[in-house]
């Protein structure tokens, strides 16, 4: 089976765990002998070379073909992000003979034009999309080919944003459910949000939950750091936006500490409160218990699960919430938003409503000062991340895959 799949990010160049999900995938799909042509809007110059890389130093990832399209688009990309890009770079109209999208919208419509020639030069039995960036492109390789697309989402619109949508985004994201053969979504969650959202038919969405690859040497080995010394360490990994839930850390960080003082509350990731989150842990007097790391990468965000004492996520609203598994994989105890897809599949976790301030500290204090329940959750989360790896997922993509297929009339 040969699959053309759009996305828009792919390591080592990612902003978030889409990338990662999509790495992941393409490494599954291919142990299965599934042949995989990724395509994505054009990452940094070089990129290709750290692309061939990247693929010849894996034989899982001999089927997976990597093509570019010289694209300013970037993952998580807002009008705004897109906007200040192009002020920054200064390539606003043209760059040598490429003329790109004034506005985001323009250039993801010009990316999915470029699908219709992509999708004639390279041969395909199913078209599969992530996301809205991706979609339309999905579309136009379908009209192209006559191939069934499966539409892959991985968070609407609505989870971004906190229930306030951008028109045109969320728009897109209908347009693509909706004309989408078949629909993947990663967790029963987001199922049950595109059904509310977008009234999507049940029967056309499948639920593929993400696992996490074993094999990937960053999670060999230990890491510790000096603070771990005299502090205690609990740890926000991710985008520093509104889905996340940075505001509820913050304020459960300053409750945590009246119990147990000598804890520093790790900050990783970048966003737009990032700034905001600096300047209130400043008005909140906590400063010398909070650090902030920046975007991590690789290596980077394997040592800061090491290093923590807990994991914590306090999403409003996580569609899946890949962090949580690389966190139990890595020997870190989790406390996680019974908003999130992973709260599905995990049970040696302990789970709050990310809005209860109280229960969030009080389990936190909990885990941090009694041994004996701190070990048990870590031990046995640990187990537990054994039953997470790329196969199943993969076999179960395979599976929407023949459906879609089988659906449309077969394999020509």
């Amino acid at each position: 089976m040969k699959v053309l799949m759009f996305g828009w990010e792919f390591p080592p160049f990612k902003s978030g765990g889409l990338g990662t999900a999509c790495y992941d995938l393409t490494k599954g799909l291919s142990r299965q002998g599934i042949k995989v042509t990724f395509v994505m809007p054009k990452a940094p110059e070089g990129a290709e070379a750290e692309f061939v890389n990247l693929l010849g130093t894996n034989n899982y990832l001999k089927n997976v073909k990597i093509r570019t399209v010289d694209s300013p688009l970037l993952a998580y990309n807002t009008s705004e992000s897109y906007a200040d890009y192009m002020r920054r770079y200064k390539i606003l109209g043209t760059k040598g003979d490429v003329a790109y999208g004034e506005d985001l919208h323009s250039e993801v419509q010009r990316f999915s034009e470029i699908a219709k020639v992509i999708a004639e030069q390279e041969g395909h039995d199913v078209i599969h999309a992530h996301d809205w960036m991706a979609y339309r492109a999905g579309i136009n390789a379908k009209k192209v080919s006559g191939k069934p697309l499966v539409c892959h989402i991985h968070a609407t619109e609505f989870d971004r944003t906190g229930n306030n949508p951008n028109y045109h985004i969320s728009h897109k994201e209908f347009e693509g459910l909706k004309e989408a053969d078949l629909v993947i979504a990663n967790s029963n969650y987001t199922k049950q949000n595109i059904i509310n959202q977008y009234m999507i038919d049940p029967k056309k969405i499948k639920v593929v939950h993400w696992g996490i690859d074993p094999e990937n040497p960053h999670y060999q080995g230990d890491y510790t750091s000096k603070m771990s010394d005299h502090d205690k360490i609990v740890l926000f990994l991710g985008r520093v936006t509104l889905q996340k839930g940075p505001d509820y850390f913050l304020q459960t960080a300053k409750k945590v500490l009246a119990y147990v003082p000598n804890t520093k509350f790790v900050v990783a990731g970048s966003g737009d409160m990032l700034a905001w989150m600096i300047e209130k842990s400043a008005e909140m007097e906590i400063t010398n218990n909070m650090v902030f790391t920046g975007f991590l990468k690789g290596k980077e965000v394997h040592d800061a699960y090491k290093m923590a004492d807990l994991f914590v996520m306090p999403s409003v609203s996580e569609p899946f919430g890949l962090t949580a598994i690389e966190s139990i994989k890595n020997g870190t105890p989790v406390i996680l938003s019974k908003n999130s897809g992973a709260s599905e599949v995990l049970t040696n976790v302990l789970k709050v409503d990310f809005w209860d301030i109280d229960e969030m500290t009080n389990k936190i204090v909990g885990s941090l000062k009694y041994r004996n329940l701190y070990n048990e959750l870590r031990d046995n989360s640990l187990v537990e991340a054994d039953n997470f790896n790329l196969d199943v997922p993969a076999k179960k993509v395979i599976d929407a895959y023949n459906h879609a297929i089988s659906y449309a009339g077969g394999v020509s």
